[in-house]
């Protein structure tokens, strides 16, 4: 016999603020070094540690060693669609430095969601697969007033998009490999920045796996903003006739 869930034992875990910035930092799906932790978090090694250690019991994290070097990450997309609903219901920290303020800029820009690609590029390669008809089913906007499940920051349920025969052949043409297996081949998130529709599920990944192997973006060293590089550039251009602002 068991009780209701305790929520209690969740909401401690994140709402500490050196965990709650260690899971900002890991949220892009990518696995960090504890020391690294220690430094986004802002505490002393130590400390780090004994902070991880905590989220890994809680089934937040998973931690894998290799050699003496022990990496962190989010246990599973369940905690990173946790943690997006989260972020859009928190409220934003306030902008006290050049470096704060950047780097908020380059979230909204480009960034990933777990393993898949948000901000206005997620969003705008998605909008530009519905305008060339390569995806069908929806027209990529979320509207608040007329959504069922849909919420900012969470993942899509209300509409059901299909990749078609062009969008199938657009994709092999690009480049983009779909991973397989039971994962659904389209799924989407509602961006919390954008509020508009991007991929997620097979075809979300194959996305972003292409653009970080090609060289057309890149990551940074810890937070989950993405850099359009040049050529980049070039290929949202010339393949999505998406042309990103500053």
């Amino acid at each position: 016999m068991t009780g209701d869930a305790d929520l209690s034992r969740i909401a401690e875990l994140i709402g500490h603020r050196a965990r709650s910035r260690m899971l900002m930092a890991l949220i892009a799906g990518r696995e960090l070094s504890a020391s690294v932790l220690a430094t986004e978090a802002g505490v002393k090694p130590s400390t780090a540690s004994e902070h991880l250690h905590r989220l890994v019991e809680g089934g937040l994290l998973v931690v894998r060693s290799q050699g003496r070097y022990r990496h962190y990450g989010i246990a599973d997309a369940r905690v990173a669609d946790l943690l997006e609903r989260m972020v859009e219901l928190s409220p934003a920290e306030p902008i006290t430095s050049l470096r704060s303020s950047t780097r908020a800029a380059q979230l909204r820009r480009a960034r990933t969601c777990y393993d898949h690609l948000a901000g206005r590029l997620g969003v705008g390669i998605m909008n530009s697969l519905i305008e060339h008809g390569h995806l069908v089913g929806g027209d990529g906007r979320h509207e608040s007033a007329i959504a069922e499940h849909d919420r900012p920051a969470g993942p899509g349920r209300d509409l059901d998009y299909q990749l078609t025969d062009s969008g199938h052949e657009f994709i092999g043409g690009v480049g983009i490999r779909l991973a397989g297996g039971d994962r659904p081949l389209i799924r989407y998130c509602v961006d919390w920045t954008e509020t508009r529709h991007h991929l997620a599920g097979q075809l979300g990944r194959g996305i972003r796996d292409r653009f970080l192997e090609a060289g057309w973006i890149r990551r940074h060293d810890v937070h989950r903003a993405l850099v359009v590089t040049g050529e980049g550039a070039r290929v949202l251009d010339r393949e999505f006739d998406l042309v990103l602002q500053d």
